[in-house]
C-alpha cells in the first residue's frame, strides 16, 4: 500500500494519502452476442499528489472510466482500489467535478449552502458546514457565498463546484471535461487554479479532457486511450514539475513534443 504525508497548508492536521488504482478493469454493456465492450483490461495508477490527464477519441470510454474510478459505476471485471480498499460505491476521499457543473448546483440554494450540502448527509452541524463551505470557497478564490448559482458567471459556478468537492474532504478530484464550457481566458485561470490547489492541498487530480494542450499543461502523466474497446496505448511523462506558466510552459519545445506524440497516438 502506497502512502504519503499530506502537503496541505500550515496548521492543517497531517493525513496519510493513498494511491488510486485501476486493476485490469473491463466494462461491457448488453449480453452476448450483442454485447458492447467499452473498456478492456485497462490498468492505471494515480499516485498521491499526482495529476493524471486522460485523453482519447470521442466516445472511447473516458467518462465510463471516470465513473468506475468514482464508484458511480461498477466494472464488469477487474477492480478499482483506494489504498487497500476496493471502491464499490462513492467514498468521501474521491470527489467528482462534472462537466455540466451548472446543473450540479441547486438553483434554490445560495452558493455556500450548495458547497455545504454534501456534509449534511455526514451529520455535520449547520454552523460547521457553513464554516467549512466558506473556507473552501476562499480556497478557490470566491467571495460569493450569499449569491445564488444563477447569479454567478460560468467560471464562478465551476469554482463553486470544485469547492463543494473539497468541502467533502476529497483527497482526489476526478474532473470530467471541467472547463469545456467556459471561454479561453477563464479556462486558463481555472487550469492554474487546480494546479495551485494541488500544490497547496496535496490533492491528486484525474482530468478527462479532449483538449491535448490542457492535458499536457495540467498533468504529470498523460494516459492515452485507443478506441473500440478502450485500452491504454501510451503513457506520456510530462517533465515540467508543479510550477507552470501558461506562456512559458506552452512555448517549451518539450510541450510541443509531448503534444505531437499524443496527437499522433489519437489520430493513428
Amino acid at each position: 500500500m502506497t502512502q504519503t504525508l499530506d502537503r496541505s497548508a500550515p496548521g492543517r492536521p497531517e493525513r496519510l494519502r493513498q494511491a488510486l488504482s485501476v486493476e485490469a478493469i473491463s466494462k461491457t454493456y448488453g449480453d452476448p452476442p450483442n454485447e458492447h465492450v467499452v473498456l478492456q483490461e485497462l490498468s492505471v495508477r494515480i499516485e498521491p499528489g499526482e495529476v493524471v490527464s486522460i485523453v482519447g477519441p470521442s466516445g472511447v470510454g473516458k467518462t465510463t472510466l471516470l465513473r468506475c474510478l468514482s464508484g458511480l459505476m461498477a466494472p464488469t471485471s477487474g477492480r478499482v482500489t483506494y489504498g487497500d480498499r476496493e471502491i464499490a460505491s462513492p467514498i468521501p476521499e474521491v470527489g467528482v467535478v462534472f462537466q455540466d457543473y451548472s446543473r450540479s448546483l441547486l438553483p434554490w440554494m445560495r452558493t455556500r449552502e450548495n458547497v455545504a450540502f454534501p456534509l449534511q448527509g455526514r451529520g455535520v452541524k449547520k454552523a460547521e458546514r457553513l464554516a467549512i463551505a466558506e473556507e473552501k470557497l476562499a480556497a478557490v478564490g470566491l467571495n460569493v457565498g450569499r449569491k445564488y448559482p444563477w447569479q454567478l458567471s460560468g467560471g464562478q459556478q465551476q469554482r463553486a463546484a470544485i469547492a463543494r468537492a473539497l468541502a467533502y474532504q476529497a483527497e482526489i478530484l476526478l474532473m470530467d471535461e471541467p472547463f469545456a464550457s467556459v471561454d479561453a481566458q477563464t479556462r486558463f485561470e481555472l487550469e492554474d487554479l487546480v494546479l495551485d490547489l494541488r500544490r497547496r492541498l496535496g490533492l491528486s487530480l484525474v482530468v478527462v479532457t479532449h483538449d491535448i494542450d490542457e492535458a499536457v499543461y495540467l498533468a504529470d502523466r498523460v494516459v492515452v486511450l485507443a478506441k473500440s474497446p478502450a485500452r491504454v496505448v501510451d503513457v506520456v511523462q510530462i517533465p515540467f514539475g508543479e510550477q507552470r506558466d501558461q506562456i512559458e510552459t506552452k512555448a517549451d519545445p518539450r510541450f510541443t513534443e509531448a503534444r505531437s506524440r499524443i496527437l499522433d497516438e489519437i489520430l493513428h
